[in-house]
């Protein structure tokens, strides 16, 4: 088993006071919340589906431990050196400072919340818990703009001189193992509407709040040597993480895309959102992403769901990436007098889990566009090089079964990732739907992959067999592996990689050389 490292969770931006005061007073700021949520039986009497919350199942899953002895800091600081389990989760409670709750004296007296010296005092605390868990890097969990805070951390704090003593401090690559994001404004926050409704936003978020998320204070806390009021360079994109500072491979981010259960603000953000967040200001550029239908936060958000904790579970733990994209795409050619908008719909799910782990659809405002990704990936008809990409998925070790390490390796895990084409007709710069068939595809079918050992108790020699829905008589539970043959496994460098041809019944829209290649790649 792969080392485990300790987990550091950060909040998202509490508001004004009233709200920071309300966080400091949770033990763990809001951050071991669970839901409850109603499903429909087989007899069809509603019954409650519960989620524990992220804390918890990562003790029942992973086994890790939520050490807090009256105080985590405190804690942390009585053990000696390397005394501490890694496999230990971590709250950095930042805004403790500026609460008015712990005191009204002159010596306790708040502070205004600042996001740098947030991320400073992250820096400080990483290394304690480095220090007494002997562990090497730590794994970062944020919500919201927390995930500015470890950014903050990563690329600017880690890479600036200590003022206290002028000694250089560790490069974050060398503090932080992964970074895992839900609903952060990688790329700021911008709003839909004008008027009173934007007014009232700003004023939620408290004085200083809105400033956070704006382009150029962005760029002062993300960047060295940076100050508040330096405008960003021409092309500077706040969602980018320079090269050589992270590598973003290891960073993943959860996308929301229900708005309609965050509340007032959205009818100021607009519908592409969690409510708070656009969409594409959700994510890092070229990290991992997957986009859930959860809204921002609150009892149905990203934090407390069931999507969420599965993603970061897999991230954090899994010992193989597998990712799929659709190759040698050959749309058709534009009828004479109009333009065709070719979507796809994803979603990924997994055998044995409740939820689905990945979702684009047209009703979450978040299709693929076929046109805009085969021009800007290169998945042309003799697409050799590039690809439009579909979905990232983390494999968990075969042995680890619903938390219990057995001696004997579970049978294969099974993958799904449904793929749904269709199109939208444009003439004159508007919609036309004379022709149109709501929610009805133009092509739908459902690729099965099974990933695993070929025989139950066999100890090496991991595999994969795929095969499209249409063509697997009966239930495809009943089926197992799902192909009789083992696919094809091509060596790439130290990748593995498979081409899977697309049904034939696809071919008049995504061309005769269109397929679909499964990457599979060693990530610990």
């Amino acid at each position: 088993m792969a080392e485990r490292s300790p987990i550091v969770y950060l909040r998202g931006y509490a508001g004004p006071p009233s709200g920071v005061d309300k966080q400091v007073d949770d033990p763990f700021y809001g951050l071991n919340s669970g839901a409850t949520h109603i499903r429909v039986g087989g007899e069809g009497t509603p019954r409650f589906y519960q989620f524990e919350g992220p804390l918890l199942r990562l003790m029942s899953d992973e086994g890790y431990q939520l050490l807090v002895r009256g105080d985590q800091h405190a804690y942390l600081q009585s053990q000696a050196d390397g005394a501490v389990a890694p496999e230990s989760i971590w709250v950095h409670r930042f805004y403790d400072y500026a609460a008015s709750t712990f005191g009204t004296s002159v010596t306790a007296a708040p502070e205004e919340f600042d996001l740098e010296k947030a991320a400073e005092r992250l820096y400080d605390f990483v290394q304690l818990v480095r220090r007494k868990t002997g562990a090497p890097k730590v794994h970062l969990v944020a919500h919201s703009m927390g995930g500015l805070l470890a950014r903050c951390l990563i690329q600017k704090v880690s890479r600036t001189a200590d003022p206290r003593t002028g000694e250089a401090r560790r490069p974050g690559s060398e503090l932080v193992d992964k970074l895992f994001t839900y609903g952060t404004p990688h790329g700021g926050i911008a709003f839909d509407l004008g008027g009173g409704l934007v007014d009232w936003a700003m004023e939620t978020f408290g004085p200083n709040g809105s400033d956070i998320f704006a382009p150029d204070r962005m760029y002062a806390y993300l960047t060295p040597g940076a100050s508040n009021g330096d405008d960003p360079p021409p092309g500077w994109r706040p969602n980018e993480i320079p090269a050589g500072v992270f590598d973003v491979r290891r960073v993943f981010c959860v996308v929301g895309t229900n708005a309609a259960d965050y509340g007032l603000v959205e009818k100021a953000v607009g519908p592409r959102s969690d409510g708070l967040v656009h969409i594409d200001n959700a994510y890092v550029r070229n990290a991992h992403r997957a986009f859930v239908h959860r809204s921002h936060s609150g009892r149905y958000g990203l934090v407390n769901s069931e999507e969420g904790y599965q993603n970061l579970r897999r991230f954090l733990f899994g010992n193989y990436q597998v990712r799929a994209d659709l190759r040698g795409l050959d749309l058709p050619e534009q009828p004479s007098g109009e333009s065709r908008v070719w979507q796809a719909e994803v979603r990924l799910a997994v055998r044995g889990l409740p939820t689905v782990m990945h979702e684009q659809r047209a009703a979450h405002y978040c299709p693929l566009q076929l046109n805009q990704e085969a021009a800007q990936h290169g998945g042309s008809a003799d697409g050799n090089t590039g690809g439009v990409p579909l979905a990232t998925a983390f494999l968990l070790d075969p042995v680890n079964v619903r938390g219990g390490r057995e001696d004997r390796p579970a049978l294969r895990a099974r993958y799904t990732l449904v793929l749904r084409v269709f199109h939208l007709v444009e003439k004159s710069g508007r919609f036309f739907w004379e022709d149109h068939l709501e929610q009805v595809p133009d092509w739908e079918d459902t690729l099965i992959v099974d990933v695993g050992r070929p025989g139950l108790y066999e100890e090496t020699g991991s595999q994969a067999w795929a095969a499209w829905n249409s063509g697997v008589p009966g239930s495809i539970d009943d089926t197992d592996p799902i192909a009789a043959e083992p696919c094809r496994m091509v060596e790439d460098g130290e990748d593995l990689h498979t081409e899977i041809p697309m049904p034939e019944t696809v071919h008049p829209i995504l061309g005769r050389e269109s397929r679909l290649r499964l990457t599979v790649s060693r990530f610990s």
